[in-house]
């Protein structure tokens, strides 16, 4: 149960928990610390694009100077006052433009904050009570109480002196004679602190009032303040106690039938765990079988045996691998439902109607949902003991070199598919583009289905699959240039899945053919010369990104200068895909550009400007882009001089070529280039 009481913010049991809207909770402080500022007429969804963190920790220790209150709740309303009648009021120009509000780090739901700030979020006192219990009932043995440093479990306590003491102190300070051999020592018990008086719920709106009924519209308790004269009053309500009882009921038969899909899965637990004997034991057998039947064969069979062993080994750890991983997950599974049982339980020994009310709906969907996840084919496994290969040994001697498993158990009937044949003729590749064909290799004993094409990471690391369907053509795009590709197609029918093809290796372009993107270029940006050459329409800076990603490898391109009119300022470099495209390139956090004019130049990342360097561009100039993701840097040159240090270093992940420019300036893009050499840091 300990997961269901921890904090998914700072991962410790809660402390002062507080119930947010979606029925998750988190501390208290951990709410204060997620809280972030939003300008007025502005969402949190918009706020966190536009660059700001989720914990702006800084902030909001700033703004809880001026909010926190007595009661523990920080309402991080900026610089509150009070008016002589005792009313709050709140400063225009911090009213204005200061808003607060919270994401929940389980759903992501985000909520606003109103004036009460987190005092708006209802105190979740039953789950404070369960930590606190557990707590208690988790306790370490009592410590010693005389040892200085370190002190070690007690062993005994003194019930005359009150005084838990390690067998060490025992000996030394209260030995069993003299005034002491009447002192009565007994084994050590660990005192429970008194368990505190808990105060009745109280309105949030209404402090000094008890919760006395039940909305049903609104699924929460009210006071009578709230029937009288808040937004309750003309809603469907309830007496507090029925309700209290009613839903104790429905979580109570919902427990149910969870307890019965956790008996079933302890009961799947145990089948799983003899069927790993079982595997051992088929394993074994069959091994002990083949050898026996190899052994009767001439030399001829040695080389054979050894294959045939290997395949039997590797079906035996791959059932041996699934039935584990069943049993990992499983068990997870049923460790999580046990654990939600448990605190479900401890909820109902509650006798604390309204704060049971504001938890019962979300409890009551989790145990119907757990409830789901025990499917009729989440309790069978997935591999059987049995071994589904047969040994033919009445094959002809000449015939041995091809003796090899047959595909399931001996019998007649239909048969998974044969190995598909990659026709070398139709396997090519384009940049970073990589085409691949086959066929069926003889008919098959049953309806093909499809085929599974699968490459590996381009560096020798393991296969993923690329392509599941019924055509025998596939392109693969957005591979890594220069590399060289491992490729293998299975295929696919009702009876399952055939063995994999010879494989075929497939390298890509050794240096990156692109140009201009129209799809995501801005929609002043003028594209010609079949999308190598740029302008714009606008006397603004827009950006234009390039059709081809790089995460690996060094690459260089140039931008050829072919209109250059009234001094602008054009901007070269590489951005993020979602870079913003409306200003000029390297003024957000997602972009890495020189701009520079007819004189001078400068590097800019997030709007900061560094690295000022004399000389500039004119039409007929061209502006060289070297980026190295091998050594993560990014250099710059004008008219095959390197210029200025390197811009900047460190860069990891997808980097896509980009350039910014105005109605002043049009460039021609010059790609498929060599990578200069001796570059200066």
């Amino acid at each position: 149960m300990e997961e269901e009481l921890k904090c998914p913010v700072c991962g410790s049991l809660f402390r002062e928990p507080v119930l947010l809207p979606c029925s998750h909770n988190v501390c208290l402080a951990c709410a204060r610390n997620i809280t972030v500022q939003t300008p007025e007429g502005e969402t949190p969804a918009q706020s966190r694009a536009s660059g700001s963190s989720d914990y702006d920790y800084l902030d909001m220790d700033k703004m809880s100077l001026y909010s926190e209150t007595d009661s523990g709740y920080g309402s991080y309303t900026p610089c509150t006052l009070k008016s002589p009648n005792g009313v709050r009021v709140f400063p225009p120009s911090a009213a204005a433009h200061r808003h607060c509000s919270l994401t929940c780090p389980l759903c992501h739901r985000s909520v606003s904050l109103d004036e009460r700030g987190l005092r708006g979020f209802p105190r979740n006192r039953l789950l404070e009570a369960i930590v606190a219990r557990y707590q208690q009932n988790r306790a370490a043995a009592a410590a010693c109480q005389l040892c200085d440093r370190n002190p070690a479990d007690a062993a005994v306590m003194c019930e005359q002196c009150d005084v838990f003491y390690c067998s060490a102190c025992q000996q030394r300070c209260h030995p069993s004679r003299g005034p002491l051999a009447k002192h009565r020592l007994v084994p050590p018990v660990k005192k429970a602190p008194p368990a505190t008086a808990r105060k009745p719920a109280t309105c949030l709106d209404h402090e000094a009032e008890n919760f006395s009924m039940y909305c049903c519209g609104c699924r929460a308790p009210v006071c009578v303040k709230c029937l009288e004269e808040g937004k309750h009053a003309k809603h469907d309500v309830k007496a507090l106690p029925l309700m209290w009882k009613q839903h104790k009921c429905q979580l109570s038969q919902a427990l149910n039938g969870v307890s019965d899909k956790a008996k079933d899965a302890k009961e799947f637990l145990v089948q799983l765990k003899n069927m790993l004997q079982q595997i051992q034991e088929s394993g074994v057998e069959f091994e002990a079988c083949l050898v026996a039947q190899c052994d009767s064969l001439i030399e001829a069979l040695t080389r054979q045996k050894a294959k045939m062993l290997t395949k039997v080994t590797k079906e035996k750890e791959y059932k041996l691998k699934v039935v584990r991983d069943q049993i990992t997950h499983c068990t997870m599974k049923l460790r999580q439902t046990t654990g939600m049982m448990e605190y479900c339980l401890e909820v109902l020994k509650e006798n604390d109607p309204s704060g049971f009310l504001q938890i019962s709906d979300a409890l009551i969907k989790r145990v119907t949902s757990s409830q789901d996840q025990w499917v009729k084919g989440a309790l069978e496994p997935k591999v059987g003991p049995e071994f589904d290969l047969t040994l033919n040994t009445d094959a002809l001697l000449q015939t041995i070199l091809l003796l090899d498993f047959c595909q399931g158990k001996a019998e007649s009937g239909p048969s998974v598919p044969p190995a598909p044949l990659l026709q070398l003729e139709k396997c090519c590749t384009r940049n970073n583009s990589a085409t691949l064909a086959w066929r069926v290799a003889a008919p098959a004993g049953s309806p093909i289905e499809g085929y599974i094409l699968e490459l590996d990471d381009g560096n020798g690391g393991q296969y993923r699959e690329v392509y599941v369907g019924k055509e025998t053509v596939c392109t693969v795009d957005g591979l890594h240039f220069n590399s060289s590709y491992n490729a293998r197609v299975k295929a696919y029918s009702a009876i399952g899945v055939g063995p994999y093809s010879k494989t075929v290796v497939l390298k890509t372009s050794d240096v990156a053919w692109f140009n201009f993107d129209p799809s995501s270029a801005h929609r002043d940006i003028v594209l010609s010369n079949e999308n190598q050459t740029v302008s714009c329409n606008s006397y603004d800076d827009r950006v234009v990104l390039g059709t081809a990603a790089f995460s690996k490898g060094t690459h260089y391109w140039e931008v050829s200068v072919d209109r250059y009119d009234n001094h602008p300022d054009p901007a070269f470099g590489v951005a993020r895909i979602n870079t913003m495209k409306d200003m000029m390139l390297g003024k957000d956090d997602k972009a890495w550009a020189m701009y520079v004019d007819n004189n001078r130049s400068w590097f800019m990342h997030n709007n900061s400007h560094t690295n000022r360097a004399e000389g500039g561009i004119s039409k007929g100039s061209t502006v060289g882009v070297l980026l190295d993701l091998s050594k993560h840097t990014l250099t710059f040159f004008v008219n095959k001089v390197q210029h200025g240090p390197t811009a900047f270093a460190n860069l990891e992940g997808v980097f896509v070529p980009a350039v910014s420019l105005n109605r002043n300036v049009q460039v021609t893009l010059l790609t498929g280039l060599e990578v200069p050499k001796n570059t200066k840091q």
